[in-house]
Formats: structure tokens, C-alpha cells, sequence
């Protein structure tokens, strides 16, 4: 989503990869004002132990008006009662996802793709 703070962190001009991310994904969840697409879910689960909430998007028109929680809800209600909700925050957004009821885990790492394991 383009009208998103999160297009500046994904890559919106490559569509192998944003189509292969859409593919690849096995939960989305999607909202929509008319036919215009306003926000976005997109998960990578088993459904039962764990879901990577990969990216949650919501166009700037229309952020504060509760359509992330509710996408996150719906996400959540996919899911098997003892699976956790896990998600990557960005950096202005860790405030809010505190204050809706996640907790901060610091054991986050990134590998990125261009980097090798270490041998």
C-alpha cells in the first residue's frame, strides 16, 4: 500500500517481490472503504503455535479510525486459541502496539538477505 507509512520500508517498486509476498502469504486480511483498498493484514501462520503478522498497512487517510485494531481482531480470530500473535514493529509504533495489550520481546534478529551466516 503506497498510501502507507509502510510503503517506505517495503519495496513497493518491485512487483516479483510484492507479488511473491502476496502469494506466499496464507492469511490476509483486507479492508476496503467502496471499492478502494484502505488497509491491509498479511500474515505467515500455522494457525495453531504461531502467526507472523508480516504487515499491517493502513492508508494515512484513514489511520485512527480503529482499522488496524480491527484487522488485527479479525487476524487473531483465524487462529486457533493458543496461537500468539507475533509482529515486527516500526519504529513510531511501538507505543501503540504496547498500549493495545502485546508485549515487548527484545529476542529479535534479522538476517538480512545480502548478509551470510557467519561459519
Amino acid at each position: 500500500m503506497i498510501q502507507s507509512t509502510l510503503s517506505e520500508r517495503r519495496p513497493i517498486n518491485d512487483s516479483v517481490c510484492l507479488n511473491g509476498m502476496l502469494s506466499n502469504s496464507n492469511l490476509i486480511i483486507t479492508a476496503w472503504s467502496q471499492d478502494r483498498l484502505v488497509g491491509i493484514a498479511r500474515s505467515i501462520t500455522d494457525f495453531h503455535y504461531a502467526c507472523y503478522l508480516s504487515d499491517l498497512a493502513i492508508d494515512k487517510v484513514f489511520q485512527q479510525c480503529g482499522i488496524g485494531k480491527q484487522l488485527q481482531i479479525l487476524t487473531q480470530r483465524q487462529l486457533n486459541k493458543s496461537c500468539k500473535l507475533i509482529l515486527i514493529s516500526a519504529p513510531t509504533a511501538n507505543l501503540y502496539y504496547e498500549q493495545i495489550g502485546y508485549s515487548n520481546n527484545p529476542r529479535c534478529w534479522v538476517l538480512e538477505r545480502t548478509d551470510g551466516i557467519n561459519t
